[in-house]
């Protein structure tokens, strides 16, 4: 498969999860780079303050991206402002702590609203137009939570072990369409959702840094952007070995080995 680079001549960027953390940090430097960048996020006062840095490269688009409907016409917004969209960057997620045994069905369902089903609401008004200019990347940001199991994360790990598998089905199935498909998977970043995270958080890194990170892997082209890799390289070969190794590791590592 081909190494397909973002390019600012394919279109304007397009990013979820804007408001703060690593998509605020994000539209700021692909603006560097010289892209036009729509920032989309409920919190339209946060979006609008972060617009105010450059008016004429960022377009504050509010919008949930749990809701069909309004990122559809979001979409519309981008591309009546803008023009056609060349870049987007699914990055809007929530961090919703599932403590067993007691389980909440509905932590589950607003996990999968926002963190799933916000992909396909972002990239379906947007894939088509990409696939017939033959020009165009989608970026899915995961976590490294998606390679495995970790306490209190059943509900988020498993929302970004299927964004991981969705990134590996679309670059499958866009590849010949001339769309670009990359995925990142950074490990703990210092934002607002790491304060509910009750686990040690080692090797943590800044939003502005994961941003660095990210529009550097969008620039290089490839698939797989992992960060802080001292971190997320170990959680991998951690997660190869077999389960009744990594299982145990894990529990002793996290703190959950310790009897109740």
């Amino acid at each position: 498969m081909g190494r397909r680079p973002a390019d600012p001549e394919h279109g304007c960027a397009w990013v979820t999860g804007a408001s703060s953390g690593i998509g605020a940090a994000l539209v700021r430097r692909l603006v560097a780079e010289g892209w036009k960048v729509a920032a989309t996020a409920r919190d339209r006062a946060a979006l609008e303050e972060l617009a105010a840095e450059s008016p004429e490269a960022i377009f504050a688009a509010p919008a949930d991206v749990a809701d069909e409907a309004a990122m559809s016409a979001c979409a519309r917004a981008v591309e009546a402002r803008f023009g056609p969209i060349g870049l987007v960057v699914a990055n809007a997620g929530v961090y919703l702590p599932v403590h067993a045994p007691a389980i909440d069905p509905g932590l589950y369902r607003r996990t999968f609203e926002v963190n799933v089903l916000g992909v396909a609401h972002l990239l379906a008004p947007v894939l088509p137009a990409m696939a017939a200019r033959r020009k165009g990347h989608v970026h899915i940001v995961s976590s490294a939570t998606g390679f495995g199991g970790m306490p209190t994360a059943s509900a988020y790990g498993a929302s970004k072990a299927a964004l991981i598998n969705m990134a590996e089905c679309l670059k499958i199935e866009l590849e010949r369409h001339g769309v670009g498909v990359s995925l990142s998977t950074p490990g703990f970043v210092d934002t607002p959702a790491q304060t509910d995270n009750a686990f040690p958080k080692p090797f943590m890194v800044s939003a502005a840094f994961a941003a660095r990170r990210i529009a550097d892997g969008l620039k290089r082209g490839g698939f797989e952007t992992s960060f802080p890799r001292r971190f997320t390289w170990l959680l991998k070969a951690l997660y190869a070995l077999p389960k009744p190794i990594y299982l145990p590791l894990v529990r002793k590592q996290t703190g959950w080995a310790k009897p109740l």
